[in-house]
């Protein structure tokens, strides 16, 4: 499947999720990551977040089944190239 994640943690945990979610997906921009993952590794993933997390972080997925599916417009500074859009 393909994901877009977000997160918003406290500072304190940021380096831990930024390290995490880079374990999984590609970093494109700030606390924002996409990437096909399989339903087990996302499910590892969110377990893992969920220890890193606490009572006022959250974490926001996207899926789709296929990324064919997203259009995606950049307008300013792109924080890092994905190669496998068209």
């Amino acid at each position: 499947m393909y994901v877009i994640l977000m997160y918003d943690v406290d500072q304190k945990r940021t380096t831990k999720m930024l390290k995490l979610c880079r374990r999984y997906l590609s970093w494109i921009h700030n606390s924002v990551f996409e990437g096909e993952i399989s339903e087990v590794q996302l499910k590892q993933l969110t377990i893992e977040a969920q220890d890193i997390m606490k009572e006022k972080d959250s974490l926001i997925l996207f899926k789709s089944r296929v990324e064919k599916w997203l259009e995606k417009e950049i307008i300013g500074d792109e924080k890092a190239s994905v190669s496998n859009f068209l």
